[in-house]
């Protein structure tokens, strides 16, 4: 004998298992990888129909390039975010400060010969070197004074978010007054020569030079975290600080040299985006949203992930130039990483359930 409603409830209940296997479906690695390479080949597809198909491939050259610049700042950020959990919004000012403090350095420094291809010489790497741990002084500096001060009384992490936001404005108004508001360059009138390779595509040195220590430095901070002591204790620091302390690791030292090593690296991704345009005290802020934006599409903490988002990025801004005002920027890095969100919360590389 047929129970009352059975034939009515199955189909019901089909239907409700189908929906929740697509939903499950659509919030999978494999999707959002998808989706963002469809988002990718209708840019393309608009610039190719607005007439710049020419000028796509030397767009992706220079959306490469300044992938790097992004992923630099980037990996400091994502670093600080896994184990500070917060955002911090004065990342861009310490990226700025980087940027400025090469440019007092390199004055003081003799001229060397030029290393062809690049653009500059080996003062240039000096005067960044130099500012490094200037910068990541300075961080470390930051946290004494105030993000200490947060955790010890326990605030909540509003609070740290609106004490980056107004250490992000004391540092920028330390800019304008120590340098002042004008644009300054590393090498002014000095000529970047470029290659021109196949497929019409022009390629300056230094932007290869970028590229590349984007690579280096993922790859350094991916094995300080997984061979040294250090960065094993930064990430278990980031998973858990609290049994990280009962199981004796110094989580103040730790976050110690994670601001440190964030300062560096934004310093390093200041000096390659003002060694590719110009120096001006809005710098960082400018990369602010596309380093958020490559931090939680590639996955807190994960330095891969920064680079890989970091590049779709910057590859994804260059050339929606075809199609889009220039302006519009910015506006890419935030719809893709809305889109992200949405679909995969914790990102490329992210761990699942994380």
């Amino acid at each position: 004998m047929a129970v009352p409603g059975t034939d009515h409830e199955q189909p019901a209940a089909e239907a409700q298992r189908l929906g929740e296997r697509l939903r499950e479906m659509t919030r999978t690695r494999t999707f959002l990888i998808a989706t963002l390479i469809v988002i990718l080949a209708l840019m393309y597809l608009f610039g190719a129909l607005s007439g710049a198909g020419s000028r796509l491939m030397s767009l992706t050259a220079w959306g490469l390039m300044l992938g790097g610049v992004i992923a630099l700042g980037s990996i400091g950020l994502t670093l600080v975010y896994g184990v500070m959990k917060f955002p911090n919004f004065s990342h861009g000012a310490l990226v700025t400060l980087g940027a400025y403090v090469t440019y007092t350095v390199l004055p003081l420094l003799p001229d060397g010969p030029t290393l062809s291809p690049l653009s500059f010489g080996y003062e240039f790497l000096v005067a960044m070197v130099v500012a490094m741990p200037v910068v990541g002084a300075v961080a470390i500096a930051l946290d004494r004074a105030v993000y200490r001060r947060l955790r010890r009384t326990g605030s909540h992490l509003v609070l740290f978010a609106m004490a980056s936001l107004a250490m992000a404005f004391f540092l920028r108004s330390l800019i304008y007054l120590i340098w002042g508001p004008d644009f300054h360059f590393y090498y002014p009138g000095q000529p970047n020569p470029a290659f021109r390779l196949p497929l019409n595509i022009r390629v300056q040195g230094d932007q290869v030079f970028i590229l590349v220590m984007a690579f280096v430095f993922v790859a350094g901070v991916s094995a300080l975290l997984e061979w040294t002591k250090m960065g094993k204790a930064m990430r278990a620091t980031a998973d858990n600080p609290d049994l990280a302390g009962v199981r004796g690791i110094n989580t103040e030292r730790v976050i110690a040299w994670t601001w440190g090593l964030g300062g560096a690296l934004a310093a390093c991704g200041g000096v390659m985006y003002g060694l590719s345009s110009q120096l001006r005290p809005e710098m960082g802020f400018w990369l602010l949203l596309p380093m958020f934006a490559a931090t939680i599409m590639g996955g807190i903490g994960n330095p891969y992930g920064a680079l890989i988002a970091a590049l779709i990025i910057g590859i994804s801004h260059q050339v929606s130039t075809s199609f889009l005002d220039p302006t519009y920027g910015p506006a890419v890095a935030f719809v893709l990483m809305v889109i992200t969100l949405l679909i995969r919360p914790q990102g490329l590389l992210g761990r699942d359930g994380g």
